[in-house]
């Protein structure tokens, strides 16, 4: 590389994005991902040792799929090429290959080749990287936003270890935006920019996970933000909502408009407002709040206030939360949505948990001892204890039910769960009196 090669590069480096200027050089600068490059991890070791065989790097955008590729190229004494399946064909893998042929057969040297969206490659062009995949003549190093069982050739996969990338945790979000506004070499730190504690929260909770997105809205906010009379760029949240598109919502996780809101949005179910329940629901998404959070106040809300009178409902709840941990967003919301309308147009009943807190209070206060016939009698001998002598096997009488003490003789008459008229504890009600009526 001549003078003029080197102050151009030097110049692209400058002019480049923050999100790429600031990509780590080595594995300990990585953040996130622990799951696949802590010390412990067999990415890791095989980096390190430079041993690393054809892998596959399977997330969402902004995951750091690239970013794990330059650290390998940063690491490995092999020959590191990188090509965008958007824009390259077979003619760039034939070259690819012979280069690759030659390191090999003249120095002994092996060859990375990264395959950035590799998913855009057709069948037949990833067919031809096979045998050389095979031959170890290149190692593949594949990255897509795709799941690779469907869209990744099978014997390509077969011949690669898949590492799934996750979304960004906040706390990891807001590393790499302190890092950003900090770092004076890779980051914006020559621009002397402080950023507040709440535009920091919120571009880390807009971000969705993703560091690409949280960078370039930091990015833009130093970039067109006006210096203040201290001399320096203050990012305040005002700054972070027009940045990242997003309007700020007043909605503070750790403080009390956060315990109203999800308090009203439980109260909008239980009183049967689906456009109420649906509204809060909105807010709390758009404001980034934890679907999985979310979830699970639909699964406590379908027995606390719904419970027998539509029994699907916490089927319906606990499905709703199921599926969104395995789609995540955008289109959890869809299925959060799904579920709070039902649960606000369920019929609604709180006897199940009016029953488990007075049979909790009577647990509290009084001391019982199970009945001798209702003990168990699953070994020899129970007779002359007097355990299960006398227990009548309801399936042997009409209607599968036999009238018999149950409760212990120290609270016998006492009630805890009364049924409701409401939905399907109406038909519950009108059986329990029917068999007892009948007996």
């Amino acid at each position: 590389m001549d003078l003029f090669e080197y102050a151009k590069s030097k110049t692209l480096d400058r002019e480049s994005p923050l999100a790429s200027r600031l990509r780590p050089s080595t594995l300990d600068e990585v953040v996130g991902q622990q799951h696949i490059v802590g010390k412990d991890k067999l990415l890791y070791r095989a980096i390190k040792a430079d041993k690393l065989t054809s892998v596959i790097f399977y997330g969402p955008p902004g995951t750091g799929k690239t970013t794990l590729a330059r650290v390998i190229a940063n690491t490995t004494s092999a020959d590191f090429t990188q090509i965008n399946a958007t824009v390259a064909g077979k003619k760039d893998m034939e070259e690819v290959v012979k280069q690759a042929q030659n390191n090999l057969g003249m120095y002994g040297k092996k060859t990375i080749l990264f395959i950035d969206e590799i998913h855009r490659f057709n069948k037949s062009q990833q067919d031809y990287l096979l045998p050389f995949v095979e031959d170890g003549t290149v190692i593949l190093i594949g990255a897509t936003t795709e799941n690779p069982y469907f869209e990744v050739n099978g014997a390509l996969l077969s011949r690669s270890v898949i590492f799934e990338l996750h979304p960004l945790e906040k706390e990891e979000i807001r590393e790499l935006l302190l890092r950003a506004v900090n770092d004076t070499e890779k980051g914006m730190g020559s621009y002397r920019a402080v950023i507040d504690e709440d535009a920091l929260d919120f571009l880390a909770d807009m971000a969705g996970g993703d560091a690409r997105n949280a960078l370039n809205a930091l990015e833009l906010g130093v970039l067109t933000t006006p210096r203040a009379e201290d001399g320096k760029i203050h990012l305040t949240l005002e700054v972070a909502g027009e940045c990242i598109q997003k309007r700020v919502v007043r909605y503070d996780k750790k403080g009390d408009n956060h315990y109203d809101i999800i308090s009203a949005f439980i109260k909008s179910m239980r009183g049967s407002d689906p456009d109420a329940a649906v509204y809060y629901l909105a807010k709390m998404l758009y404001a980034g709040e934890d679907v999985k959070f979310i979830a699970r106040r639909i699964m406590i809300l379908a027995s606390e206030d719904i419970g027998n009178a539509d029994p699907q409902a916490i089927c319906v709840a606990a499905a709703a939360a199921q599926a969104v941990e395995r789609v995540g967003m955008p289109e959890s919301q869809i299925i959060l949505s799904q579920a709070v309308t039902y649960m606000a147009c369920a019929p609604k009943s709180n006897a199940a948990v009016n029953a488990i807190s007075a049979a909790m209070e009577s647990v509290k206060r009084t001391r019982t001892t199970v009945p001798a016939h209702l003990q168990d009698a699953h070994y020899g001998g129970h007779e002359k204890l007097g355990h299960g002598v006398g227990y009548k096997y309801a399936h042997n009488y009409p209607n599968h039910y036999v009238e018999q003490q149950y409760l212990p003789s120290e609270i016998l008459g006492e009630h805890f769960y009364e049924l409701s008229d409401m939905g399907y504890e109406k038909e519950l009600k009108k059986r329990m009196r029917q068999i007892r009526e009948e007996n």
